[in-house]
């Protein structure tokens, strides 16, 4: 059988050429192989337009779509076929939606402006006009490092946009776009400096403006962001961009009610906006305001049925029951045919959750699922690759790199570590110990995991990281520690101590010891089937990409215990282990264990954590404002007929 990259090269050979019969008769080979294959659905779409067989190009690129709903030139293609039957308003539609997915498209662009003109929309057709121009005006590599861009191929783009930034290091565009691919690849501190060199080159550009404050709230920069966004709102108190933008900052920097007031003008300017009640929602439950929360999030579904964050976040609440009216919408809306991947991704999730709380476990199942394999589709996340950068840190951080290690690194004793994986009750135990008066709970902090990553250079695409902490010196752990404490400073209250609760930075307990050798650290172990079942229930923020399969999220748990268990022989009493359901079994037991760790008293407002008023973040945020309970105890047990890779992955662990 031929290969496929030699009967695609055919394919495209042909369409290029005008054999249109001979590029849709490979195409067509190549869709007996895979009938998903979205290069051959696309060639196929496109010879049949052009050899005027309308209905099967139709055919081609409704599979296509339902295949790739978010394929900018799947809709363009879509546009294109639409203007060749006559269905004018449609194929605006169609453009406008390929330009969504991938602004870089010119034809599209151009397509539009030309259709809007013959509607008499010339306002509209001038923005598309313009649109198209800057975009036959941008150098050739930055069109095609957008293209590769918005078709997922990050690593491409990136090389592509390095190479041009060699010859043209001042370029914003370019700065702004590696900057975007940097964020996509969870490199955020390049892309927070990539685009505070391009805001001083060119300080007004909105555009950059923007997406700098974005990426200073990836970086959990709350404070320089909101500074960022009540810059560009004093330009123009008026814009709803820019008070939508300043609200969630001001949500951010924990100024509750000036996020309301912002909220409430951006609505008043475009009421029923669905982004804007769907994040007002998200600052209400934040701020503890469950039942208004509640008001919103079913306000931004009334105005926009299809808003699949504001149906899954009602779902997340996980106090909210849905009647059957909700359950039949958003049936309703997965049947939709071209749907937003994440909309349909979200309402999954949603319906999942709705179906489970009815009992109806298969299918709930089933649309979870249907969740985690979306989800999965979207993400680059390797077990086997995972399974061996832990073994790295085993191989790399054996006793005697920590032998004679007692009087390096920064001596704070401030920072409290909770590691593990997410679901496994780490919020609880940190709402339990931020309820002590010397304890400050601050957030998932990125700062650990950031240095790791810079540590890691770049030397020819190798990464040096753990190898590279057997040559740190004394002077390089003492600074890595002095800045992680700097660096968070601004996340605390006052306490002595605080909470850093990012999970996965089990993965650097040996970089944790070797720069911060006075810090404590909690594992918060959570029996294997309910810790996993919970995450792969859970549609995470961002992050977490091992959660989106039964194989991958029961390898990784695996892979978890067992360095866990390597960082016990290494570092023998470092580690402090709280078990969930110790905690359900003994409060009280547990948190007077965890105080003598960290070298505490007890204090009785740790047993009532429940009551005390701090905002938090986590998909934890309503269960840690109630009493201890069992909830979630068991609750993969209903599901155990489908399990069946789980139970594998994890092996004896079961």
């Amino acid at each position: 059988m031929a290969e496929r990259s030699d009967i695609l090269k055919s394919a495209q050979d042909a369409l290029r050429e005008t054999r249109f019969a001979e590029g849709l008769v490979a195409a067509k080979a190549l869709l007996t192989q895979d009938e998903e294959d979205s290069d051959a659905l696309y060639i196929a779409a496109v010879a049949c337009r052009y050899l005027k067989r309308y209905d099967d190009a139709q055919g081609f690129l409704d599979r296509l779509n339902a295949a790739m709903p978010e394929y900018g030139r799947g809709w363009q293609e879509q546009g294109h076929l639409l203007r060749a039957r006559g269905h004018l308003d449609a194929a605006i539609d169609a453009y406008a939606r390929a330009v969504r997915f991938n602004p870089a498209l010119e034809a599209s662009w151009r397509a539009q402006a030309e259709l809007l003109t013959e509607a008499g929309r010339a306002g509209e057709a001038q923005a598309a006009l313009a649109q198209a121009e800057r975009l036959r005006t941008l150098p050739r590599e930055l069109l095609a490092v957008t293209n590769h861009l918005h078709e997922g191929r990050l690593i491409r783009a990136e090389e592509i946009c390095r190479h041009y930034l060699r010859r043209s290091p001042k370029d914003v565009e370019a700065m702004r776009l590696l900057a975007d691919i940097g964020s996509r690849l969870g490199i955020t501190d390049d892309a927070e400096f990539l685009l505070e060199s391009a805001v001083a080159f060119e300080p007004d550009n909105i555009q950059l403006r923007l997406d700098y404050i974005q990426a200073l709230r990836k970086r959990q920069k709350f404070a320089k962001a909101r500074e960022e966004a009540e810059a560009l709102y004093a330009r123009d108190p008026e814009s709803p961009l820019f008070a939508s933008h300043l609200a969630i900052e001001s949500m951010q920097t924990g100024d509750y009610e000036r996020a309301f007031d912002l909220f409430d003008d951006v609505l008043a300017k475009l009421p029923g906006d669905a982004a804007t009640l769907t994040s007002r929602g998200h600052a209400l439950k934040t701020y503890g305001k469950q039942n208004d929360a509640i008001a919103s999030y079913r306000s931004a579904i009334a105005a926009e049925p299809m808003k699949g964050d504001a149906w899954y976040a009602l779902a997340n609440l996980k106090t909210v029951r849905f009647e059957d009216a909700d359950l039949a919408a958003m049936q309703s809306a997965l049947d939709q045919p071209g749907m937003a991947l994440m909309d349909r991704v979200h309402i999954s999730f949603a319906l999942a959750k709705a179906q489970e709380e009815r009992g109806e476990y298969e299918a709930a199942f089933r649309h979870y699922e249907t969740g985690n394999l979306l989800k999965r589709q979207q993400t680059r996340y390797s077990a086997d690759a995972m399974s061996e950068e832990l073994a790295r840190q085993k191989e790399a951080c054996p006793a005697q790199l920590f032998a004679n290690d007692q009087h390096s690194g920064h001596a704070a004793p401030d920072p409290i570590f909770i590691v593990g994986l997410p679901r496994a009750g780490s919020t609880l135990l940190e709402q339990i110990l931020a309820s002590h008066s010397k304890i400050d709970g601050t957030l998932e902090l990125p700062d650990m995991l950031a240095l790791a990553h810079r540590l890691r250079g770049r030397r020819a695409g190798v990464s040096e990281y753990p190898q590279v902490l057997h040559r740190l010196t004394p002077q390089q752990r003492e600074k890595f520690g002095r800045d992680y404490i700097e660096n968070t400073r601004i996340h605390r209250q006052g306490a002595p101590f605080f909470i850093d609760k990012m999970p996965n930075n089990f993965r650097h307990v040996g970089l944790i010891h070797m720069v911060l050798p006075n810090a404590k650290i909690i594992d918060a172990r959570r029996a294997p089937m309910d810790c996993c079942f919970s995450g792969y229930k859970q549609l995470f923020a961002e992050g977490q990409e091992f959660t989106y399969g039964q194989t991958e999220i029961g390898r990784y748990y695996a892979d978890y215990v067992d360095l866990m268990e390597h960082w016990d022989r290494v570092l023998p009493g470092k580690v402090l282990r709280v078990s969930h359901e110790d905690v359900l079994d003994d409060l009280e037991g547990q948190v007077r264990r965890m105080l003598d760790y960290l070298g505490l008293e007890f204090e009785e407002q740790c047993l009532a954590f429940h009551q005390t008023d701090r905002a938090v973040r986590t998909a934890s945020s309503e269960q840690v404002r109630r009493p201890i309970n069992r909830s979630g105890q068991g609750a993969w047990k209903p599901f155990e007929p489908w399990l069946g890779e789980m139970k594998t992955a994890l092996g004896p662990l079961v």
